[in-house]
């Protein structure tokens, strides 16, 4: 996020209810994205969805998969037009994908954050999501987010809800105690240590007007939560220096890993022995400690990831979270990479994902890149298990549509070439027929290994109800493919698919 003054906050509250009242056009990513091209080996992984505007990433593993959330900058761009300012203050609600292979994402919605935490919510930012086993057998799982200059949580028993508001009000804001000037408690970052105690960090906003300098503005905290994960135990800050905002926490044999993007002021002053780990202009760092509620106890450590515009992308802020998933370290963030591929002037940002080296046994982060490419799969895609329709690698001139149940959504067609995209389907096997659950009126074809390739098979619509429709496969399908599903014409919805 831009920075924040205490004045624009408190402009955000105020246009709460004007916002509320305008009448959204869903901004299309039309023509191609950086995920599909007539030549697959073109393709890129990132970012991880091609038809959303997310950004500030937090992630979590779950029953094998890795669930990752976002700011909803889509929001901000239906509301105001694709050429105009990201200013934050349309966004309402928190996007939610999952994988098990690194590069098929399924779209799971919108958490509407603010109808959730009425009246207090205003906006929904940054979200933060920590998970435990609790005494009733169930995992819990706890998203902090930021509103505006304040920070909220929700609770729910699945990682895509429905979520709750077990607090009923602000879990940060400028009356919590302890803050010393903290000039905006948002941004939160949550971990939970090797004892089940629960941590956040949170702060950000303009220099500290009680103590704040140049090397040290002041504003980074700390603070340690009540068992049931409902209060604040006490509050520390971090001596963070060039610190900004994106506040996140790790937890690594033994130490709390302390991350954030640091400001766009020039580094003039640097008093530390590590002149190679000074910070380049807004970019990632990371600080340690084994006793976080100690002031002193923070060491800065370094850099880990350069702003955007150092690898050759549009410069803007970051936001990162760290995380491990089946013994490999992924590094999310987000950049301009979307907006800058259809030339939108506007500054809407999109999650990617790369891999990251982390040395656990002596808790170092060393310098990553940003790439188009992404991440490699990790494992096939089974075609003849039922696949939700909203799992993607890439999509073009696609919405999804969400429905009754909470994290499913289908795909929404109004015409013809809108294409969704699977990477890496494996058919041990060559298939006689497909079959896909969907309801309206139209018809797609089936396409294998490229967009353009001769149709395998072709699906009629023709129900008003949900209906499981077959068809039948022509030729032979082996190895491991890209399936490519482009509507024809029509009006339908479509939910999932299975080969057999």
């Amino acid at each position: 996020m831009k920075r924040i003054t205490l004045f624009f906050m408190y402009a955000l509250f105020c246009c709460v209810d004007i916002c509320a009242q305008i009448e959204n056009k869903h901004v299309v990513m039309q023509d191609s994205t950086p995920k599909m091209h007539i030549d697959p080996t073109q393709d890129c992984n990132n970012p991880i969805l091609d038809f959303n505007f997310n950004a500030d990433p937090t992630a979590i593993v779950h029953n094998g998969r890795v669930y990752v959330y976002g700011t909803n900058d889509q929001q901000q761009c239906d509301s105001v037009g694709e050429d105009n300012e990201n200013n934050y203050a349309y966004i309402k609600t928190l996007v939610m994908a999952s994988t098990n292979d690194m590069v098929n994402w399924t779209y799971h919605g919108t958490i509407k954050t603010t109808e959730i935490c009425k009246p207090w919510a205003g906006v929904s930012w940054a979200p933060s999501i920590i998970s435990r086993k609790e005494s009733d057998g169930k995992t819990h799982f706890y998203m902090f987010f930021a509103n505006g200059g304040s920070t909220g949580m929700i609770s729910s028993t699945s990682p895509v809800g429905p979520w709750s508001d077990p607090k009923g009000r602000t879990f940060f804001d400028w009356d919590t105690p302890e803050l010393n000037g903290c000039s905006c408690p948002f941004d939160p970052g949550a971990v939970i240590d090797d004892k089940g105690q629960a941590w956040v960090s949170f702060g950000g906003g303009d220099k500290n007007k009680l103590h704040g300098t140049d090397l040290i503005p002041g504003n980074a905290r700390i603070a340690k939560l009540t068992p049931d994960m409902l209060g604040i135990e006490s509050v520390s800050e971090i001596p963070a220096p060039y610190h900004f905002e994106a506040n996140e926490l790790d937890y690594i044999n033994g130490k709390w890993v302390y991350t954030y993007n640091t400001n766009w002021m020039s580094r003039n002053e640097w008093p530390y022995n590590n002149a190679d780990g000074k910070p380049s202009t807004c970019s990632m760092v990371y600080m340690t400690s084994t006793m976080p509620m100690q002031k002193d106890s923070w060491t800065y450590e370094n850099n880990y990831l350069k702003n955007p515009g150092e690898y050759g992308m549009s410069y803007c802020n970051n936001h990162t979270h760290l995380l491990k998933y089946e013994g490999q370290w992924y590094i999310f963030y987000h950049n301009l990479l979307l907006k800058d591929y259809h030339d939108f002037d506007g500054g809407f940002r999109s999650i990617c994902v790369d891999k990251i080296d982390v040395d656990e046994k002596n808790v170092k982060i060393k310098m990553t890149q940003m790439t188009r490419k992404g991440v490699d799969q990790i494992r096939p895609l089974n075609p003849f298990q039922i696949q939700q329709t909203e799992t993607v690698a890439g999509t073009l001139n696609a919405t999804f549509a969400e429905t009754e149940t909470v994290g499913n959504t289908v795909l929404d067609v109004t015409g013809a070439n809108q294409t969704v995209m699977v990477r890496g389907a494996k058919f041990s096997k060559s298939p006689k027929q497909i079959v896909c659950k969907v309801k309206g009126h139209g018809s797609f074809k089936v396409c294998i290994g490229t967009p353009d390739s001769q149709p395998v098979a072709k699906v009629s619509v023709n129900s008003n109800d949900w209906k499981n429709v077959k068809a039948s496969i022509k030729g032979k399908v082996r190895g491991q493919q890209n399936v490519y599903f482009i509507s024809e014409n029509g009006n339908y919805q479509f939910d999932e698919w299975k080969f057999e």
